[in-house]
């Protein structure tokens, strides 16, 4: 809780930490207006205006949590989410990582806030283009993670579908995906190399040694303070020429000492790296003795070197191998016949690395060049790793005399640091927090920039207003596929009413007989095309009209106590003959029959009057005579 904060609203606080302690989500680090938002949102729907009362509606009905989690949680996401940016990420910075990589080497990804999975599989769609299929299995890994279980339960499915995968390119949705029915599932064996789990950001520790992190759209939820110690940790959880892909609403306006950008614009960075002082390494093991009267010399230093337990040769500054020690010749078959040759003649030289450049770049740098887990291909077919260091060498004068080149023969530890990463890669996210003096020091790194305070204020005022209006716009996406699917039933119910108004009106129309539909305020409700033929008037002349005022020949004042009778329910169907005078002036004998439109006990919503023409019905004068 930030207690230094303006308007406090003391239950909404009082509510967060509810559903700290009880549930193990925390949402104080996250934003309060937005916050505050979705909560009453939720209450509103329940009916509740009080926090304190939500609280107790929350321990009655355990099922509200999943509903307010899903409110608070806006998952909105979608696959290739800002296209262009995907792209600039494919074609400009993914090659660029990769050229860092030797042949075969891991490649770890982060997805970070994965929500329901799209972003993760988008991921791996941009990889296995990149590096094709086979090698995106052996090579990738992305470990995808959310705060919320429902996402990832969805994610883990890999079911998405026809409107959630309309972003995905024809050709890729073909590559990438089955079709399951109406819905499509991403490759199984493609999905294995996803790996989802939970994460909450806010006080989970960070996946390490990451090459690609992807958190999009997740920090802007976040108050300043607790972004701040996120960025730390994602500045901890990338290697050293990692990436991190944010989302277009995030910026990084006062974290420098920790990312600088790639790409502004699409929101790329990089690590800053840590940098280590330069200056002269001490030389490793080969010079001769210069203190007088010094007892080890000649060929008894000499044998010290060859002994040495770690395999080891000297290249003289210009390029000629001074010397071979016997660990050396065992691990890299190297001889000491080989002492006084040119370097670039020995096969070392340039296999199973080229060393040549690492050794001009130790000479010209003055300074160690480290490089880890070559590997070596020995005759006997077995393939070991090594850790190889050059170092630069020295006289009195610091003049460069050459350099030796000690090779750490580290194939167990490696096979068995293999073996652990594989045994507890569920417990990567357990890393402890090493990032306490950074913090310290970033701390006092901003309390020295009181010079630029009113603009960074500025600028995190401008972003804090781009933040909520990309929240609302959240809010607006996920309202507006609410109103989606009840414009889906809506269309579904119209064309239901429409074909059943059209097969009413079939049937009314087949009828010989003239049909009247009465509402109980006799107000005529529907009029078929035989009483028009009988009476001479349209349909839509007499609906709405009242059906005692119409000036029909029909004499209606004697229909008249049938239909009271019918309207109050206390009769069935009921046939009276009359006679009438058709639309023509000719005098006719009509049958009436009338019953009710259902079997309400006390009174009917309407009724319907059929009438038809009954030539054995006798036309008295009376009847003919329209004025009567």
């Amino acid at each position: 809780m930030d207690a230094g904060a303006p308007d406090i609203d003391a239950g909404l606080e009082a509510l967060l930490a509810h559903l700290r302690d009880t549930r193990g989500f925390d949402f104080t680090g996250y934003k309060r207006s937005s916050l505050s938002r979705r909560v009453a949102r939720r209450m509103q729907e329940v009916g509740i205006t009080d926090h304190g009362e939500y609280i107790d509606h929350l321990e009655m009905h355990a099922e509200e949590f999943t509903a307010l989690f899903n409110t608070i949680l806006i998952n909105v996401t979608a696959f290739f989410r800002d296209p262009d940016s995907w792209d600039h990420l494919q074609k400009e910075i993914l090659p660029g990582l990769l050229a860092t990589k030797r042949p075969g080497e891991q490649l770890r990804v982060w997805s970070a806030g994965c929500a329901s999975g799209e972003e993760a599989y988008t991921l791996a769609i941009v990889l296995a283009e990149l590096l094709g299929v086979e090698e995106f299995r052996s090579r990738v890994k992305i470990y995808a993670t959310d705060v919320d279980e429902e996402a990832l339960t969805h994610a883990r499915q890999a079911v998405y579908d026809e409107q959630q995968v309309r972003n995905v390119p024809d050709e890729w949705r073909e590559r990438y995906f089955e079709r399951v029915g109406p819905r499509y599932q991403f490759r199984p064996d493609l999905r294995r190399s996803v790996i989802f789990g939970r994460n909450d950001l806010v006080q989970d520790a960070p996946i390490s040694r990451i090459d690609l992190l992807v958190c999009r759209n997740t920090l802007m939820y976040l108050t300043a303070e607790t972004q701040s110690r996120i960025l730390s940790r994602f500045h901890f959880a990338l290697g050293s020429t990692g990436v991190l892909f944010l989302g277009k609403a995030e910026m990084l306006l006062s974290h420098g000492a920790l990312f600088v950008p790639l790409d502004l614009r699409r929101r790329v960075f990089t690590k800053v790296a840590r940098v280590l002082p330069a200056g002269p390494v001490a030389p490793v093991g080969f010079a001769p003795p210069s203190v007088a009267g010094d007892p080890i010399t000649g060929r008894t230093y000499e044998e010290m070197l060859l002994s040495g337990p770690v395999a080891q040769l000297v290249v003289t500054v210009d390029g000629t191998v001074a010397l071979v020690n016997r660990a050396a010749e065992a691990l890299l078959g190297v001889s000491v016949q080989d002492r006084g040759r040119p370097f670039r003649d020995l096969e070392l030289s340039y296999r199973p690395v080229e060393l040549r450049r690492y050794i001009e770049q130790a000479q010209s740098e003055r300074r160690t060049v480290t490089l880890d887990d070559v590997r070596l291909g020995r005759r006997d077919g077995e393939t070991v790793t090594l850790e190889t260091a050059v170092s630069p060498l020295f006289d009195p004068d610091g003049a460069v005399l050459g350099v030796t080149v000690t090779f750490h023969d580290v194939t167990t530890a490696r096979r068995l640091q293999d073996d652990l990463r594989r045994a507890h890669l569920q417990l990567e996210t357990a890393y402890e927090e090493l990032q306490s003096t950074n913090e310290e020091l970033e701390t006092t790194n901003e309390e020295l920039q009181s010079t630029v305070e009113e603009l960074e204020t500025t600028n995190e005022e401008l972003q804090s207003t781009n933040e909520e209006l990309e929240t609302m716009n959240e809010e607006l996406h996920s309202t507006n596929d609410e109103l989606q699917s009840i414009n889906d039933e809506l269309q579904d119910r119209t064309a239901q009413l429409n074909e059943a108004n059209h097969f009413l009106e079939s049937v009314l129309g087949g009828l010989r007989a003239g049909v009247v539909v009465l509402g109980p305020d006799l107000n005529v409700r529907e009029w078929n095309r035989q009483a028009q033929e009988l009476w001479g008037l349209r349909r839509e002349e007499v609906v709405g009209q009242h059906f005692l005022a119409l000036d029909i020949g029909l004499p209606l004042d004697r229909l008249q106590p049938m239909i009271r009778e019918a309207l109050s329910g206390r009769a069935g169907s009921q046939e009276l003959g009359v006679a009438a005078v058709n639309r023509r002036g000719r005098s006719i004998g009509v049958r009436v029959l009338s019953s009710t439109l259902d079997g309400h006990p006390d009174a009917a919503p309407g009724i319907i009057l059929m009438m038809e023409q009954d030539d054995a019905q006798p036309a008295t004068q009376d009847a003919a005579d329209p004025a009567s």
